[in-house]
C-alpha cells in the first residue's frame, strides 16, 4: 500500500509527526503537500477532500491520511492507525492505550504551545494579538512546559523495560512525536527550553537518539522536511522567549 498523506504545503504543522512515522518504518507515501497544484497535489488536494458532500467519514482539518479506501484524520488518531501497522507501537491492547494516551498528551502540549502566538484567535494575525501573546507566553515558558516535561522525563523513568523509549522496550511512534515537540520548543522558545529541560536528561538524549537514526537522518538531509517557520506551530517571536 502506498499511503496519501494530506496537510498544507509551506510548514511541518501536525503533518510531520506522521511524516517523520512514515520515514522511520520505510513506508511508501505520498506526500500530496509537495506535489504540485498542476499534478493534483498541494491545496487544491485538500480542498477536493475538505469539500467533498459524497464521504461518509469527512474530516474536519488535515493532516488526514488516505490508506486505500479508509481516510483518517487527526494526528493522533492516525499514528494510533500507523503504530499497530509499521510495528511503532506496542502489540498487547493495554500497551497500545498507553501509547495513544501519551500522544493525546503530546497533543494538548502542542496545541498550547500554538496559542502562544495565537492566544485570541487563529483567524487573527500575530500582531493583533501580541500583548496577549506576551501574557500567554509567560505563563506557558514559567509553568505549562517544565509542568509537561517533568511529566515526560517521568514516564521515561517509570518505563521499566530495557532502553531509553517512552513505551515498552522499543522506540515507537510517541518517541518521534516527542523528539520532535522538543525540537519545536528548542525553535520556538530557545532560552526557555533550555532551562526547561535541563532538569530532564532523558528527554534530550530521548531527542538525540531520535534524530541520529539512520532514517530520520536522511529524511532530513534530504530537503523534503521543511524548515520550522513562522507560519507553522512552532514559531519564534524573541519576545515570547522572555
Amino acid at each position: 500500500m502506498i499511503y496519501e498523506l494530506y496537510y498544507w504545503p509551506g510548514l511541518q504543522g501536525r503533518g510531520e509527526f506522521v511524516r517523520l512515522a512514515l520515514e522511520e518504518a520505510a513506508a511508501p507515501y505520498k506526500d500530496l503537500a509537495l506535489v504540485p497544484e498542476a499534478k493534483g497535489g498541494g491545496v487544491r488536494a485538500l480542498q477536493r477532500l475538505l469539500c467533498d458532500k459524497a464521504l461518509e467519514h469527512p474530516p474536519f482539518a488535515p493532516p488526514f491520511l488516505r490508506a486505500g479506501r479508509e481516510l483518517i484524520g487527526q494526528t493522533a488518531n492516525i499514528l494510533l492507525f500507523l503504530g499497530d501497522r509499521l510495528g511503532l507501537a506496542p502489540r498487547a491492547p493495554a500497551g497500545a492505550r498507553w501509547a495513544h494516551q501519551l500522544q493525546l498528551t503530546i497533543a494538548d502540549l502542542v496545541a498550547e504551545a500554538h496559542d502562544t502566538h495565537h492566544p485570541v484567535g487563529s483567524g487573527l494575525y500575530y500582531k493583533e494579538q501580541r500583548r496577549e501573546a506576551k501574557r500567554r507566553s509567560k505563563e506557558f515558558r514559567e509553568s505549562r512546559m517544565p509542568k509537561y516535561f517533568a511529566y515526560f522525563e517521568r514516564v521515561m523513568r517509570s518505563n521499566r523495560s530495557a532502553g531509553a523509549w517512552m513505551v515498552g522496550s522499543r522506540l515507537s511512534y510517541v518517541d518521534l512525536s516527542m523528539a520532535q515537540v522538543i525540537a519545536g520548543l528548542r525553535y520556538a522558545f530557545p532560552l526557555a527550553s533550555r532551562r526547561a529541560l535541563r532538569a530532564c536528561p532523558r528527554l534530550r538524549a530521548l531527542h538525540d537518539d531520535v534524530f541520529g537514526r539512520p532514517r530520520i537522518e536522511r529524511y532530513v538531509a534530504s530537503g523534503r522536511r521543511l524548515a520550522f517557520n513562522e507560519d507553522g506551530i512552532f514559531r519564534r517571536y524573541p519576545e515570547l522567549d522572555g
